[in-house]
C-alpha cells in the first residue's frame, strides 16, 4: 500500500515541475515583464558600441615552424600562425613583400630559446617580443613597418 502512494507523490511532483517549467519558458519566450525593453534596446546599444568602419585589417602568416632544443638532446618544434594587424589602406602586396623577413625574424628569435623557456612564455610576452624583433629587423633593412602589431593566432607545441 505504501508503494502506490510514493509513486502517486512522485507523479504529482513531476507533473508540477513540468507545468512550472513550461510556464516559466512561456513567460521568458514572450518577453517577460522587463526583458522586452532590454531586448528592444540591445541591437541599438551594440550598434552604438561598434565603430562605423573597422580601423584595422589583418594579414595572416601561416605555418612558421621553429625547431627548439630540449632536455636530453631531444628536439621539439613549435608551429606558429601569426596575423599582422595593419591600418586600413595597407596593400596585401606590401605585406607579401615583407613576409620572408617576418618568417626569418621569428625563426631566428625563437630558435635561440630553449623548449622550456618558450613553452612557459605567456602569449602576450611572445607577441611583444616578436613585435620588437620585427621592428628592429625592418629598421635594420631600412624598410617601413606596414603593420601596427603582431598577433599569435595559433601555437602548436610538439
Amino acid at each position: 500500500m505504501a508503494m502506490p502512494r510514493i509513486l502517486l507523490i512522485v507523479l504529482i511532483l513531476n507533473t508540477l515541475i513540468l507545468l512550472g517549467s513550461t510556464g516559466l519558458n512561456y513567460y521568458l519566450l514572450t518577453g517577460g515583464a522587463s526583458s522586452g525593453a532590454l531586448a528592444a534596446r540591445a541591437p541599438q546599444a551594440i550598434a552604438e558600441a561598434l565603430p562605423a568602419t573597422p580601423e584595422y585589417q589583418f594579414f595572416p602568416i601561416e605555418k612558421i615552424i621553429v625547431n627548439l632544443r630540449g632536455n636530453q638532446n631531444r628536439e621539439h618544434y613549435f608551429v606558429l600562425d601569426l596575423a599582422l594587424q595593419a591600418p586600413l589602406g595597407v596593400d596585401k602586396p606590401r605585406i607579401d613583400q615583407i613576409e620572408p623577413i617576418v618568417r626569418n625574424s621569428v625563426v631566428a628569435s625563437l630558435s635561440a630559446l630553449s623548449f622550456q623557456e618558450l613553452r612557459e612564455m605567456p602569449i602576450s610576452e611572445l607577441q611583444s617580443r616578436l613585435e620588437s624583433v620585427l621592428a628592429a629587423d625592418l629598421a635594420e633593412r631600412k624598410l617601413p613597418q606596414p603593420f601596427a602589431s603582431v598577433l599569435v593566432s595559433k601555437l602548436i607545441v610538439q
